[in-house]
Order: C-alpha cells, then sequence, then structure tokens
C-alpha cells in the first residue's frame, strides 16, 4: 500500500467526499491545496465517449486560451527566405530548414512547438519518428502547418494549447498556473472545455462528455459539474 507524506495527507484529506464541483468551486479547492514550493500548474483531464483508434471518432485541435498558460513556450519553425524573417520578427526561437533538421536529427530538441510552411513539409517529414511521439509534428489541423507564420508563432507565444484524445479516450491539458486569480483559471477552464467540445467528430456515438476533472501539479484531483464545465 503506498505511503503519503503529511502534505499529501492533508491535501487528501480535503478532497474527501467531494465531487461534480462548480468550475468556481474546484478552483478555490485546488488552490487552497496547491502547497509546492513552485507555481504549479492547473490540469484538465476530459475523460471522452470516442474510441480513437477509428479515424472518425479522432479528437483533436488548439484553443486559445483567454488568459494564457503562464508558461514560457519555445518555438521552432521551419522556413526560408522571407517567412523565416517573419517568424523570427513575430519572436520565434529558432528558425531554419535543413540545417534545423540535422540539429533535431541529433537529438537535440530546444523547443515545445514546431512549426512549418507548406513548402517545407516533405523535409519535415522525415523526422515524423522523432518529432510525433513527442506530439511536435506541424499539423494543418492545428494550424502549425502555414504560411501565415507570424499569426502562427504570436498564437504558440500568446497562450495556444493543442489537444489531442489519447488511446484511452481522455485528453489532458494544462490550462494556468495556481498564481493566476480563480476567475482567469475559471475562464481558462470553459474555454478549454468549450474547445474540445467543438471538436467532437462526426462518429462520435452517445455521451460525448463522460467525466471532466482538475487538479494542481502536485495535489489531487476533483470531478467538475459539467453543466458547470460547459457554461459559457
Amino acid at each position: 500500500m503506498a505511503k503519503f507524506g503529511k502534505r499529501t495527507k492533508a491535501a487528501r484529506a480535503q478532497f474527501e467526499g467531494k465531487s461534480a464541483l462548480t468550475v468556481e468551486d474546484a478552483v478555490k479547492l485546488i488552490k487552497t491545496a496547491a502547497s509546492a514550493k513552485f507555481d504549479e500548474t492547473l490540469e484538465i483531464a476530459m475523460n471522452l465517449g470516442v474510441d480513437p483508434r477509428h479515424a472518425d471518432q479522432m479528437v483533436r485541435g488548439v484553443v486559445a486560451l483567454p488568459h494564457g498558460t503562464g508558461k514560457t513556450v519555445r518555438v521552432a519553425v521551419f522556413a526560408r527566405g522571407a517567412k523565416a524573417d517573419e517568424a523570427r520578427a513575430a519572436g520565434a526561437d529558432i528558425v531554419g530548414a535543413e540545417d534545423l533538421m540535422e540539429t533535431i536529427q541529433s537529438g537535440k530538441i530546444e523547443f515545445d512547438r514546431c512549426i512549418a510552411t507548406p513548402d517545407l513539409m516533405p523535409l519535415v517529414g522525415r523526422l515524423g519518428k522523432i518529432l510525433g511521439p513527442r506530439n511536435l509534428m506541424p499539423n494543418p489541423k492545428v494550424g502549425t502547418v502555414t504560411m501565415d507564420v507570424k499569426t502562427a508563432v504570436a498564437g504558440a507565444k500568446g497562450g495556444e494549447v493543442q489537444f489531442k484524445v489519447e488511446k484511452a479516450g481522455v485528453i489532458h491539458g494544462g490550462i494556468g498556473k495556481m498564481s493566476f486569480d480563480d476567475t482567469k483559471l475559471a475562464d481558462n477552464i470553459r474555454a478549454f472545455v468549450d474547445a474540445v467540445s467543438k471538436a467532437k467528430p462526426a462518429g462520435a456515438k452517445g455521451t460525448y462528455l463522460k467525466k471532466i476533472s482538475v487538479s494542481s501539479t502536485m495535489g489531487p484531483g476533483v470531478s467538475l459539474e459539467l453543466a458547470s464545465a460547459t457554461a459559457r
């Protein structure tokens, strides 16, 4: 049986018997229990009624959180010429083409988001086995394969969050910091839930949103009342 420290036991005791809370009550509870020595992230987990093994039940997308994530996002852009200059001007941390490909192949991946212009996708495609498992592969469905690199870089830097359903039908995301005020965290939760709701695939049958839970990085989780989480 797992042994818990005093801090963990105290936090778990606060959550005991509590479930299906409103977004506002859940945020207050989580912030009360967040006692780590660093600024913890607010984590969300959504259990969906889909089977992502079927292509028509895949759920993925991107959401621009109203108050950002509080995280510094490092952005790499595959582009040449004027588009490379545009990416640098927009604040991209790394810009390149063959040289960037070689850097990634060497095992040096110092970015959190990868963007590419369409003409360089044949080059980027060679990196699928490296970038794919890290969820870094550029994809037009989430706006990371585009000629509008300025907007893509600005979005990544400004707090966009990509989401993709896992094999078990669950979507995870980091959507703010515990240092945010309660209203901002509540806004971010509802924005994320709304984006996932709108991404409902055509092949989804029955109940789509089955359960939504939130927690801090190091704290226990609590489920949300669906009506409260979907209220906009």
